[in-house]
């Protein structure tokens, strides 16, 4: 089995061993394993059950992360990505009035975009093509609307018919567990400990149990029933014409969440080329589109490789053995559903708030000098939170980009790429509303 494990994962080579790799893969699933609660808990606000949701988030994050080790051979692990689940939620179900069927077809169709953009090698150019100022944009606003979303959930801030938002109370049990798990969450980070999050949400529950304002529902059991979700997606709803946008916003984001968590990850571990090029990135990015499909499939949203996995990497993990120790764990995880339905909204607030954090860190990368430059990442940013939509945030950042530059002069900034998705999205507001 060893000589097996060294042949195929070509340990040797990358100079680290099982014991290695297994410690790696376990570091990586604790600082992830928070989207075992918080995608069910996410999702089913949607009207989709929270028990199959559970079942299908662990499965599409198994499925993703053997495709990866076995056939790409990294160390990256993929589960339904922060953001887009709440997208799915807020934005398309709740937000747009679309079935949790429709949004799945949804799903699946950007995951089969992106698969076949891997397959003729049309990535490259798409990423290429977008500015880097949209791209921080985006990434922050994701960020922003993840905070708007815990803020919500635990009563931080409410509907005011006169100023639209305004302060809860922040007496209120919710308000007070979701602060002091986001304050916990954010301690524990900067002290470096390991399943950070995860360690925050439990704690807050078993708090709340211990003063009675959660109620415990169990540990371990067997899986529950995926039959509510499985092969539940309307492929046919899903191809409405106001759904492009949508099946658009899922796509975008998965590229340029899954590029650059590739990207920032192999260069962690030392794992591109010389000409600082990522081997095998085809398959890598085909690994991300076909657990999209599957996780569609099975009644989850988009799949996407997760930055948690340079935890694995700083670990000494190198090669697609991690992520299969990651995928063996979300399995067994499977057991677990009683204690994910334990844990209340408020607990998971803080992981959302800690992981906006996160995100909108990429502000301070945009060029604030320039305001050709700045204006478009902060409508793009601002847009996603105050809409309540990635997918209109997207397309306002793109409309503020073309048309700043051409006013100011700089029409040569702007590639076709730009261009031709600014006029899609005005055509959409002037002509389809």
């Amino acid at each position: 089995m060893k000589r097996f494990l060294d042949n195929h994962f070509k340990l040797t080579e990358h100079k680290t061993n099982v014991k290695t790799e297994v410690i790696a893969g376990i570091t990586t699933f604790l600082t992830m394993a928070y989207i075992i609660f918080v995608n069910p808990s996410i999702l089913s606000e949607a009207g989709m059950d929270y028990g199959a949701v559970f079942v299908a988030t662990c499965l599409a994050a198994a499925i993703g992360c053997l495709i990866m080790g076995i056939w790409a051979n990294y160390p990256i692990a993929q589960a339904p990505g922060m953001g887009l689940n709440a997208f799915f939620t807020y934005g398309v179900v709740l937000g747009m009035g679309y079935t949790w069927e429709a949004a799945l077809g949804a799903v699946f169709f950007s995951g089969l975009c992106f698969f076949l953009l891997s397959v003729f090698k049309i990535r490259e150019w798409i990423i290429n093509s977008i500015p880097l100022s949209l791209r921080l944009g985006i990434a922050a606003g994701i960020g922003l609307f993840l905070a708007m979303i815990a803020l919500k959930n635990a009563g931080i801030v409410v509907a005011n018919p006169a100023t639209l938002v305004a302060l809860g109370d922040l007496s209120q049990p919710p308000a007070i567990y979701a602060l002091l798990g986001f304050f916990v969450i954010t301690a524990l980070a900067y002290l470096k400990v390991t399943g950070a999050v995860m360690i925050g949400i439990l704690g807050i529950t078993a708090i709340a149990m211990l003063l009675g304002h959660n109620e415990y529902a169990g540990f371990m059991s067997m899986p529950p029933s995926i039959a509510p979700t499985f092969m539940a997606m309307d492929l046919m709803g899903a191809l409405d014409v106001a759904m492009l946008s949508v099946i658009f916003a899922f796509l975008f984001v998965d590229l340029f969440d899954t590029s650059g968590t590739l990207v920032g990850v192999a260069q962690r571990g030392k794992l591109l080329d010389k000409d600082g090029k990522l081997p095998r990135l085809g398959r890598a990015m085909m690994a991300d589109s076909g657990a999209s499909m599957a996780g569609a499939a099975l009644g989850t949203s988009t799949t996407t490789s997760y930055i948690e996995s340079t935890a694995g990497i700083v670990s000494g993990g190198r090669t697609g053995l991690t992520a299969v120790v990651v995928a063996i764990l979300f399995l067994a995880s499977l057991f677990f559903a009683p204690l994910a339905g334990s844990i209340p909204a408020y607990a998971t607030a803080g992981a959302l708030l800690y992981v906006a954090v996160l995100m909108a860190g990429s502000l301070a990368h945009a060029n604030w000098d320039d305001p050709t430059d700045a204006a478009p990442v902060l409508i793009a940013a601002l847009a996603m939170p105050l809409t309540f939509s990635i997918a209109e945030g997207i397309a306002l950042g793109f409309i503020s980009y073309a048309a700043i530059k051409t006013l100011s002069g700089r029409f040569k900034d702007l590639n076709p790429a730009v261009i031709l998705l600014a006029l899609l999205f005005a055509f959409k507001y002037l002509f389809l509303g």
